[in-house]
């Protein structure tokens, strides 16, 4: 695989476009919100692509994301359960690193795994579903809409 600039262009662009996320996003925030008895606001098509220009405006993140999508989106491995192993931590990784450090990386990587037992694409590549599942983990996490993100946190010294 080469990156350059215009391979991270590309990738901005695809992930930009996969606006599908978008209910798979609001459907990972229902069930959550329903698990832990909060409301947590939906997300819009707009706002996805606001944080999806945001990440890819950061060029360190841009290539590390775009060469994680890169791999994902072409990732197949005959019969899938051999490739198992190797698109979640592909996965894992990508939602993490959209959402952003920590704790919200760690949420990411943890709603990723959920988020990709909600979702499977069949007449895509096996790393398809899990990319899609990353970038919904990822940017529900990163996006506003959930309480506890909003204010100061009670534990700050100030």
């Amino acid at each position: 695989m080469q990156l350059s600039p215009a391979t991270v262009a590309d990738e901005h662009e695809w992930v930009r476009e996969r606006t599908e996320v978008v209910s798979l996003i609001d459907d990972v925030r229902a069930n959550l919100g329903e698990a832990f008895g909060t409301e947590v606001d939906s997300v819009s098509v707009a706002d996805y692509r606001r944080e999806v220009d945001a990440v890819f405006a950061d060029g360190d993140l841009a290539v590390n994301v775009a060469a994680l999508v890169a791999l994902l989106r072409d990732l197949d491995v005959e019969n899938d359960y051999p490739g198992f192993v190797v698109d979640e931590l592909l996965g894992r990784e990508l939602a993490g690193m959209i959402a952003g450090n920590q704790p919200l990386r760690l949420l990411g990587e943890a709603t990723f795994h959920y988020a990709d037992i909600m979702h499977h694409v069949d007449d895509e590549a096996a790393g398809v579903d899990d990319l899609d599942a990353a970038l919904a983990a990822g940017f529900q996490t990163r996006l506003p809409g959930w309480d506890w993100t909003e204010g100061e946190s009670p534990f700050s010294v100030k």
